[in-house]
């Protein structure tokens, strides 16, 4: 068996967790994901500035603590915080190590940086798979950073070289596939973002770990005396998480979802067993991020009566004041957060949210701050802004290509220098959707009553570059055969009416008893562009099990 826990779900998660993964309980491996679509423009912007940086610096900080640690207990790390330059990471690892009198093997692996194929991009890198990271473990390493490579690569790779699999026994690496995805996001598999948090204490949720058998089976868990929990729905939640259809593509395996088969084993534990797998596809996923141009905001406070008149003054009168030099994109977002006769100011108040960007910086800073600000004292009553409009900020833009693998270079430099050219998968398999799932037996008609869909479902959303997963599912079997027959795509597009012009597609996952549904666009050129106040998409979900439906009485 391999117990692999995480400790890190992004760049700028719990400071503290791999001291409390270390002294908690045992482990033969502690990964972190410190990589997202956001994070990698973010290293972008810190390698323009100095191109010694384009790392995850938190991750150094970590390892100052807790280095000697690991090497007492013999535990590998395994990351991804080189982000954009694992090398120089590496580097600083031995540094560190050698500072502190710690004998430690660092290796890196690097390869996925493509963008000089990309003219324009700030960052273009392909997701990498487990091949590397193995090679790094067998040749001895205790710490492992890499760059660009899947989340669950940081599983795959530990399992490899435990294990020893080839890179054809599809079904055992579609396994650990599973079990890194569940790994990946922290404190997401242990009942943090839970759609039933409040049956639980999540004040300070454990972080994950996953118990890997030569199989590919895999228990999911947490150490002893740490809070949160680990059921079935918890880890039914993280596998929805920003996934598609069935089949859920990697560099390493296609891991079919609908095989995935989840059990209670004992008190935070759940057994994940049966996931079958498929070769990869021929291509690996290369996230492109680039400079969009610039963006600012004012957030304009609207208080009492006349809200709508109010609104209608001031955009009027900032549109007229915009005139020429209005920027390329003008957006206006009414909240109606005031309640009526309300106690407090506050609860009296509305938001009007505008949203500019430009090519041009000074379009969007001084000509739109000047234009906001002359209105003070000329505009509707009680007029005032949550904060002084800036000088306006730049905004990036995230867009996903797709390059032959075989063109990918991917590369292990072990411990002590020598480069190793891993080969890219010898057979592949064009991605396409797996047949629907089954539905079950609708429920027999009976009487309804109107209610919010969360009393009967759970949900979690997330992003894809401008896309955003939603994924419900049942908790019973008999909320499941209503389930699937109510909530079809043009059902959704009616009860989030911002999905109502965009495609939808819905997937079936009968094993989970779950729904997941990609709504194409809904969040512009993604989270770095800003174009919605959730920008992630985090909380479609909720939004979703808000809304009101006619639910059979006997689920209530």
């Amino acid at each position: 068996m391999l117990r692999v826990g995480n400790a890190s779900g992004f760049y700028g998660d719990r400071f503290d967790a791999l001291r409390e993964m270390l002294t908690g309980g045992p482990l033969d491996v502690l990964t972190g994901d410190y990589l997202a679509e956001l994070t990698m423009l973010i290293l972008g912007r810190d390698r323009m500035r100095d191109q010694r940086l384009g790392y995850a610096k938190t991750f150094l900080r970590q390892l100052e603590e807790t280095l000697g640690l690991a090497r007492e207990k013999d535990v590998r790390i395994v990351a991804n915080a080189g982000g954009l330059n694992p090398a120089g990471l590496a580097e600083a690892v031995r540094t560190l190590a050698g500072r502190l009198g710690v004998p430690v093997n660092v290796a890196h692996v690097e390869g996925d940086d493509l963008t000089a194929r990309y003219p324009g991009a700030l960052t273009a890198n392909a997701y990498l798979g487990g091949a590397g990271v193995a090679a790094c473990l067998q040749a001895g390493a205790h710490v492992v950073v890499t760059g660009r490579v899947a989340d669950a690569a940081l599983v795959t790779g530990p399992a490899v070289a435990r294990f020893g699999w080839g890179e054809e026994e599809y079904d055992k690496l579609a396994g650990a596939v599973v079990a890194g995805h569940v790994l990946e996001c922290g404190t997401q598999a242990t009942g943090g973002n839970y759609a039933f948090f409040t049956g639980h204490d999540l004040r300070r949720p454990g972080f994950p770990v996953a118990e890997i058998h030569a199989d590919g089976s895999s228990v999911i868990t947490k150490h002893d005396g740490t809070g949160g929990v680990v059921d079935v729905g918890t880890v039914t939640a993280q596998l929805l998480y920003e996934t598609g259809g069935a089949r859920y593509a990697g560099p390493d395996v296609t891991a079919r979802l609908d095989t995935v088969r989840l059990e209670a084993d004992g008190p935070d534990r759940v057994r994940i067993s049966g996931v079958r797998g498929e070769a990869p596809p021929p291509t690996v996923k290369v996230g492109l991020c680039r400079l969009g141009g610039w963006r600012n905001e004012v957030v304009f406070v609207l208080t009492g009566l006349d809200i709508e008149a109010k609104a209608a003054l001031v955009r009027a009168q900032l549109e007229d004041a915009l005139g020429e030099q209005r920027p390329a994109q003008v957006r206006w977002e009414l909240s109606r957060t005031d309640t009526p006769d309300a106690d407090t100011e506050e609860r009296a108040a509305a938001h009007l949210r505008l949203v500019v960007r430009d090519p041009d910086a000074e379009r969007v800073g001084r000509t739109v701050s000047s234009a906001a600000i002359e209105l003070a004292l000329g505009s509707y009553p009680g007029f005032h802004v949550t904060a002084p409009p800036g000088k306006g900020a730049p905004y990036g833009v995230f867009e996903a290509a797709y390059a032959d693998a075989a063109e990918v270079p991917h590369t292990a430099v072990l411990p002590g220098g020598e480069r190793v050219a891993l080969a890219p998968p010898k057979r592949t398999r064009a991605l396409e959707d797996a047949e629907p799932g089954a539905l079950p037996d609708p429920l027999p008609d009976g009487p309804v009553r109107r209610a919010p869909l969360g009393l009967v479902a759970g949900a979690r959303s997330g992003d894809k570059g401008g896309d955003a997963n939603i994924g419900v599912w049942a908790r019973t079997d008999d909320a499941w055969r209503w389930l699937a027959h109510e909530l079809t795509s043009q059902r959704l597009c009616e009860l989030l009416p911002e999905a109502a012009e965009l495609p939808v597609v819905r997937h079936v996952l009968p094993n989970l008893r779950a729904l997941n549904f990609t709504v194409a666009g809904i969040l512009g050129e993604g989270v770095a562009a800003q174009a919605r106040f959730d920008p992630q998409g985090k909380a479609l979900g909720e939004w979703l099990r808000a809304r009101h439906v006619d639910i059979p009485e006997a689920l209530l």
